[in-house]
């Protein structure tokens, strides 16, 4: 699929700002996208929206098609009648610079319970009807995530394969019993999704309705403690108890020298192909619905992935084997027509990646913080791309903010850096932007802290770590601060606002002092 020329930002709705601990998809979100409105910009990058589970990472979730509930709007369900302003209230906080998460977590989950009893009780025959409709649909899905978080709640979320044998091995007397002792629960998690669902798509037309474009993010991988590993253990390499047999992770690279060990349970690729890869296609239904553009998270991992037993301690003993490749990509073609998705393609790239990658038209990722780490061949440096079709980021979730990067950068990666792009360092940040959006990359992409100037305090995730990551917010006030004449005059200057006609003829030049 093609892309048009384009520059957006990348920030999580936890990052939002609200008055609740943590961002979710009122205000806060419809503030942002005005501001990506205002500067002119016409996309929006964001990490899955999954259910986290374990350490609050996006990519660590309890569910491959289920919303993350905590994203759900206090103040929408107060316009909705669903809660009252002094329920609302009792939870209201301090903006901060940090995601407090199980504050946030106590207060919402309270206060969900309340929302859905009156929905349940006091709801139109319309708002029924369509939540009735909304559960026939995702019923693939919907019924087994329900029932497990329902299940994961009241064994106070230790993993399903510790559970009773009746209910880890799915024995339907043993669910059919507790369908009916945790009813309350599993109603709860039913409409959770559906108000979830009503926010996002909410907001996403919004979104849509301004010309903004909004790029999600899918795992390749999921999570041992979710409803899908619990409800299709056939497709993952568990044994018949639930453990893990044989896990995920990357060999040693840029961000660890042990390997990544990330421990999902890999997949049955051939127990798949058999059964007509059905889970993936509605996987990949389900993403299409939801977002404009998918980025694939680990693209790499459906060509060859790395496989370490589920003993191992790193992921430095593993081995490269073959995934489905191409067969899987034309069976979703196949069925739901074009492939909107962007090809994380980071990390030991060979041959056979980029013929996967480009058989099927998909851009790749460009990362600017990785172009000044050799000599001037690097694949990263704006000079070596050979093709417009790619994506530019001066960093991702993964990377430092860029002021944190070049402080902390050798000095010989700092003298190449401020070499190319004739920068004192002052600014490193704005004149990587500077240097990505005059790119012939068909999309520049920005974490919001490279836009706010922010350092390395404000990062977003250090990979092979599982504390104190996924935290950073941003209040309003920082926002508004945000330079967005100096936005406005780079996409303009770059040709990188599609809602503008003729953009050649029509330019108006502006003086890049005063944009400064």
């Amino acid at each position: 699929m093609e892309f048009a020329r384009s520059c957006g930002t990348l920030v999580h709705p936890t990052s939002f700002p609200s008055d609740y601990g943590i961002g979710d998809l009122g205000p806060g979100a419809h503030r942002f996208i005005d501001y990506l409105y205002s500067s002119t910009q016409s996309v929006w990058q964001l990490l899955p929206l999954g259910p986290t589970g374990y350490g609050d990472s996006p990519y660590a979730s309890y569910s491959a098609f289920a919303g993350n509930h905590f994203l759900i709007s206090p103040d929408i369900l107060l316009e909705k009648g669903l809660v009252t302003q002094q329920e609302v209230d009792q939870g209201k906080r301090e903006q901060k610079t940090r995601t407090e998460y199980d504050e946030a977590y106590r207060f919402k989950y309270d206060l969900f319970f309340k929302a859905a009893d009156r929905f349940y009780s006091d709801t139109s025959k319309k708002e029924r009807s369509q939540f009735e409709d909304f559960v026939e649909q995702n019923s693939y899905w919907l019924d087994d995530y329900t029932i497990f978080m329902a299940l994961l709640y009241h064994h106070d979320k230790q993993p399903w394969n510790t559970w009773e044998k009746g209910l880890a091995t799915r024995d339907e007397a043993t669910l059919k019993k507790y369908r009916k002792k945790l009813k309350k629960e599993i109603d709860l998690h039913y409409w959770l999704q559906y108000e979830f669902y009503s926010q996002w798509m909410a907001l996403k037309k919004y979104a849509n309705e301004q010309g903004i474009n909004v790029v999600g993010d899918i795992p390749i991988f999921v999570d041992h403690n979710s409803a899908d590993v619990w409800a299709h253990p056939e497709y993952f390499e568990v044994d018949e108890a639930g453990n893990r047999q044989l896990v995920s992770g990357v060999p040693p690279d840029y961000f660890s020298e042990t390997g990544q060990l990330w421990g999902n349970p890999l997949y049955k690729w051939n127990v798949l192909e058999k059964d007509g890869y059905e889970w993936w296609l509605e996987r990949f239904r389900q993403m299409f619905h939801l977002f404009d553009y998918i980025r694939v998270d680990h693209f790499r991992g459906f060509d060859a992935y790395w496989e370490v037993k589920a003993t191992e301690e790193t992921a430095m003993n593993g081995r490269w084997v073959k995934g489905p490749g191409a067969k899987l990509f034309n069976k979703i073609k196949d069925k739901l027509g074009d492939l909107p998705i962007i090809a994380e393609d980071l990390g030991v790239i060979t041959d056979s990646v980029v013929a996967l990658r480009d058989g099927f038209n998909f851009p790749g990722m460009k990362i600017l913080q990785f172009a000044f780490s050799d000599n001037s061949a690097n694949s990263f440096l704006p000079h070596n791309y050979t093709t417009n079709h790619c994506v530019v980021y001066t960093g991702t979730h993964d990377n430092d903010t860029t002021i944190g990067w070049y402080n902390s950068a050798p000095e010989v990666e700092k003298h190449r850096c401020r070499e190319y792009m004739q920068s004192s360092g002052e600014q490193v940040n704005w004149d990587m932007i500077r240097t990505a959006t005059m790119s012939v990359a068909k999309y520049a992409i920005f974490p919001l802290q490279d836009l706010m100037n922010l350092d390395a305090e404000h990062r977003m995730n250090f990979p092979g770590t599982t504390e104190n990551n996924w935290q950073w917010r941003y209040t309003d006030a920082m926002l508004e601060q945000v330079d967005q004449d100096r936005i406005r005059y780079l996409i303009e200057l770059t040709n990188r606002n599609p809602r503008v006609e003729n953009e050649d003829a029509n330019m108006t030049v502006i003086d890049a002092e005063e944009a400064n």
